[in-house]
Formats: C-alpha cells, structure tokens, sequence
C-alpha cells in the first residue's frame, strides 16, 4: 500500500486538474459534451487506481483537505449572494426549487418501484434514491445507519456510500451532454454564438482572467475564513436541536451576512472578482480529491439489481433535466445551463453542479441566473426538503409495517 500525505495529495490533485486540462483540450469528445476538467482528470486517474488494485497496490490519499476546501467554496458561495440578487432572482428560485422537489419525488418512487419489482426491500430502493443521490455521501451515510439500526437493512451503509459514489460520477458525465443537447437540437436563444457576450461574473467561465491585487486577494481570504470560523461554530451551537444543518448550510449562511452586512453598514464592499477566484481554486481542488479518491471496486460490488436501479435513476434524471427542468426554467439557453446544473446535484452534488455549468458556460457564454440558483437551492433547500420528502416516503403502509 502506497499513503501519500497531506503535500503528496495536494501534488497528486494539482497534477489531476493539469491532467483534466490537457485531456479536455486534446480530446474532441470531452471538450463537445462539456465534461468538467476535474472529472475528467479524476476519473482517469481513479481507473488507473483500480487497475493497480488488480495487482495488489492500493494507493491511499491524505484526505483531510477535502472539507476545509468544500466549506471554503461555500464561503465564497455566500460571499457572492447580494440580497438585490437574490430579490431579483426570487421566482426562479422558487419555480427551480419546484423541479427540484418533482425529481426527488420520482426518483424515491422509481427506486421504490424498481427494487420491489426485482424481488429487493423497498429501503433498497429508498435508498438508491433521493437519499444518496440529491443527498450526496453524507446524507447517505445518516439514512445508511439509521436503515441498519432501525430497519434491519444489511450491509445499509456500504450500500449507500456506494450508490452515492456512482451518482456523483454519472452527474459529472451527464450534464454536459445534456446542456450539449438542448443548445444544438433547440437552436435556444442567448447562447454566445447567437449574441454579443455577456461580461462573466462570480462563477461564470472561470478560465477568463481577473485583475487582482495582493491586498485585496487578504482582504476576502479573511473574509473566507471568518465564514469558515463562524459557520463551525454556528453549527456547533445548533447541533442537536431541531434547527441542525449541515456545517457547509452555516458556512454558506455567515458569507451571505458577511456580503451584505458589511455593504449595508457601508463597511466594505466585497470584490467579487477574489471570490470566483479563490472559490473557483477549492471547486477545483475539493472535485480532483474528491474524484481521484474514489473507491471505484465499491461500485463493482454493487449487486446487478442495485446496478439496474442506479443505471435507471441515470437514464430518469437526464430526462427529467431535458423534459422538465429545460421547459419549466424558460426553454432558453439560461435554461439549459440550469438543466446541466441540476443533472450534478440531482445525482450527486452542488460542487458537481457547478463544475458542470462552468464547462458549459466555458464555452458557450455566460449564465448569470444559474449560477445565482443553483448554488441557493442546492445549498440551502436541497437538504431541507429532500429530509420532508424521505420521511412522507417512508410512512407508507409497507415501510410503516417494518
């Protein structure tokens, strides 16, 4: 076995981003369907672990900054929401959340359905459902626990860590396809080939350069860090109680107050130009160990029914983002990128999300609208309601039975 510390994985992880580059750059096929940089570097790099597997070497990472990078990322989210934004964003939002609150409804019911077909528990299904898929690791990791101690349900935890494994691979492969889809067979207007392009802002085309100054670069890492700082000891005072969130919701919460307390009290303003960049290097870095750390034989000893199930909620979600989402958010090019959004945190999460938009609006303009919903629904009301949505479920007669 092969441990690589904390420097040697942050070495590995640059070197899977420059990989993703050159991959995305050379590669035709990646660089059409918008796969992520990230993805396509992890994934590589991931099968190349598995591959040494079969020979008896495992390489094992130093993970330990994986979380500190995500929380960041959420700072630099919050720090990027203006309350004038988010005003102005309000019924997309809300109409959004709606498509959202639709998919986790038919994917609970598909999972369901599927696993009582084939002969399984109907948790099973649960389970390959809106749990870990909109839920990600985490949420599947509590459900897991709580299936195994309450419900009986064998090996519940392993199951759902590897269910929540294949979702965040297939929802950073999917969605720029999809967006690929929608743009070239709709013809959808706003598209930078069919008008002048839009100056990029916060998370829009993160490869386009910002001027930036030494100073004002300190100035928002301490901004970050006093969210991170904060939003840790928030969820710490809520922890227990019936107001509990997870810590990268507090993180998230503490920058939106940072952002608009300070211009409110005319203290400072934040420059948001530090932010995408300081946000867009722990996205990077957070999805590369993410992705390369992957326990890709977790998948292999998923059983052919859980696979069909899994492989179903693929098919579903890339339906559901084309017929759905695409129709419901306007039919236009906005649209489409919130569709390539909503594949990444349907089946896995909001980092995956908005690497997924990035690589859309990389190369086909700038979308400001998604890059306000997605991070806001995905953060903040993905959690809240998919926990409702889960708990509806499971008072049906038969898991009531149980």
């Amino acid at each position: 076995m092969v441990q690589l510390d904390f420097y040697g994985t942050l070495v590995a992880a640059s070197l899977v981003l420059l990989l993703g580059r050159g991959l995305v750059t050379r590669i035709g096929f990646l660089r059409a369907y918008n796969i992520p940089e990230p993805v396509a570097g992890g994934l590589v790099v991931a099968l190349a672990l598995l591959a040494l597997r079969s020979f008896d070497v495992e390489v094992r990472f130093d993970t330990s900054l994986q979380t500190p990078l995500m929380l960041a990322f959420f700072a630099t989210i919050g720090l990027s929401a203006d309350f004038a934004s988010l005003k102005k964003g309000g019924r997309v939002v809300g109409v959004f959340l709606l498509a959202v609150i639709g998919l986790l409804v038919v994917q609970n019911a598909m999972g369901i359905g599927l696993a009582t077909a084939l002969g399984l528990d109907p948790l099973m299904g649960l389970l390959t459902g809106s749990i870990t898929l909109a839920g990600g690791h985490g949420t599947g990791a509590a459900w897991g626990a709580t299936f195994g101690e309450k419900y009986g349900l064998a090996s519940a935890s392993e199951l759902a860590m590897a269910s929540a494994t294949f979702g965040l691979v297939l929802g950073g492969l999917i969605g720029g396809p999809v967006a690929r889809l929608l743009i070239k067979r709709t013809q959808v207007p706003g598209c930078i080939d069919q008008e002048k392009p839009r100056v990029p802002k916060g998370f829009e085309q993160p490869n386009k350069e910002r001027s930036i100054t030494p100073f004002s670069f300190i100035e928002t890492l301490a901004l970050i860090a006093v969210s991170l700082l904060a939003g840790s000891l928030l969820n710490g005072l809520l922890h227990g109680s019936a107001f509990e969130l997870p810590t990268f919701v507090c993180v998230l919460f503490v920058g939106v107050v940072l952002r608009n307390g300070l211009s409110a009290l005319g203290l400072y303003q934040v420059f948001e130009r530090e932010v995408s960049v300081l946000g867009n290097v722990s996205l990077s870095l957070f999805l590369a160990i993410a992705l390369m750390s992957l326990k890709l034989w977790d998948l292999a000893s998923l059983a052919l029914p859980i696979f069909i199930i899994l492989a179903a909620q693929t098919l579903v979600m890339a339906l559901f983002a084309i017929f759905v989402t695409f129709r419901v958010m306007g039919s236009n090019y906005d649209a489409a990128v919130l569709s390539a959004g909503h594949c990444g945190f349907g089946l896995g999460a909001t980092p995956t999300a908005i690497a997924n938009m990035q690589a859309v609006t990389q190369r086909y303009g700038p979308s400001q609208i998604a890059f306000l919903v997605v991070p806001m629904v995905g953060a903040f009301f993905i959690d809240i309601v998919n926990v409702i949505v889960i708990k509806l479920y499971l008072v049906l007669p038969f898991f009531a039975a149980a």
